[in-house]
């Protein structure tokens, strides 16, 4: 890959995560391809979301509700298409907890969009720190984002 497509793509990356993490949905989906796949590793890929518009539904799952989101920037690696992102964010939860969540996430970009984004991140970690009602409230959240993408990450 040339150098060019280096900076393409981790502009693609810093551009996606500054949208997120000024929660500016619509911002998020310009930076996804069309058939953009997300998957939260620690998850899996059974619940995987696919597409601009299922991939914001699945992050309002988790970070709409917050009073606080801040992503907080960290070692960016690119090579080509492949972008690995060491970062991590603070949640601060309306009823005042408050934690931060380390992540290395992996992105490939293709034409200058987001078209796999998965996240490793340590579930203990964010079950510690949030309040048992938000994680109760994930069971009755929209899940109508679902996709299983087995096979194709």
């Amino acid at each position: 890959m040339t150098k060019d497509s280096t900076s393409v793509a981790r502009d693609a990356v810093l551009g996606l995560w500054q949208a997120l993490s000024r929660r500016d949905w619509d911002a998020v989906k310009t930076f996804l391809s069309a058939d953009c796949i997300y998957v939260d590793m620690p998850v899996g890929p059974t619940l995987a979301a696919r597409g601009p518009d299922d991939v914001v539904k699945r992050l309002k799952v988790g970070l709409e509700p917050l009073a606080g989101y801040q992503n907080h920037d960290g070692l960016l690696v690119a090579d080509g298409s492949d972008v690995m992102y060491e970062h991590s964010e603070t949640w601060t939860f309306t009823t005042g907890e408050q934690g931060v969540l380390r992540f290395v996430t992996v992105h490939r970009v293709v034409d200058g969009k987001v078209s796999v984004w998965k996240d490793y991140w340590d579930m203990a970690s964010l079950t510690g720190f949030a309040p048992a009602a938000w994680l109760d409230d994930l069971a009755t959240a929209d899940t109508s984002w679902v996709f299983d993408a087995t096979g194709l990450i």
